[in-house]
């Protein structure tokens, strides 16, 4: 039995939620800080089984930065088995210390970390334009941004047993929103 907490946005909400097994998965944990977006999780959640009175679904009303009050929501440290981040470490603000204070303080050890994000290319000419995109890129969809190189902010935490990141299948990497896959496993 496992909790599960996702960082994504609400439109992605339900792809996670189609891999979820209310079966295995104790409890859903979603951050959501925009209080207008709370029905529609319900919703797609309740698809699944996953409902606030059933008691495995948790729709915390703050962002990942605000660490405190996640834990004290949780009930304490270290309470989640896994944490699935969608699309969103590019809007967090200060996304590594955020990240290392979710890692440290929020998964347990032993606890699976896996994301899907468009991060800032390895290839000058790419990244060249994404940092020139970036200032208005951001001011039109709420604070996205498209030069942040989360994958190696992840990969460089020393709290990790296992890592594996990997490109996006198919996808080019000439990509503006080139995307990467990771999955990390926190040392016991």
């Amino acid at each position: 039995m496992v909790s599960c907490l996702t960082l994504e946005l609400v439109r992605r909400c339900v792809h996670t939620l189609l891999y979820l097994d209310p079966t295995k998965v104790t409890k859903y944990v979603a951050l959501e800080p925009n209080a207008l977006m709370h029905s529609e999780i319900r919703t797609l959640a309740a698809t699944k089984g996953f409902s606030e009175a059933a008691g495995n679904l948790a729709l915390l009303p703050y962002g990942a930065e605000d660490i405190w009050l996640v834990i004290s929501a949780l009930g304490g440290s270290n309470t989640v088995d896994s944490m699935i981040a969608i699309l969103t470490i590019c809007s967090i603000p200060e996304p590594e210390r955020t990240l290392e204070a979710l890692v440290r303080d929020v998964l347990k050890p032993g606890g699976t970390f896996v994301f899907y994000e468009h991060v800032l290319s390895h290839r000058d000419d790419v990244a060249w334009w994404q940092r020139f995109w970036t200032p208005i890129w951001k001011t039109a969809f709420d604070g996205c941004r498209l030069d942040r190189p989360t994958d190696v902010w992840v990969q460089k935490m020393d709290t990790w047993k296992e890592a594996s990141v990997w490109n996006k299948e198919g996808e080019e990497e000439e990509h503006l929103f080139w995307h990467r896959v990771g999955r990390f496993v926190k040392k016991d």
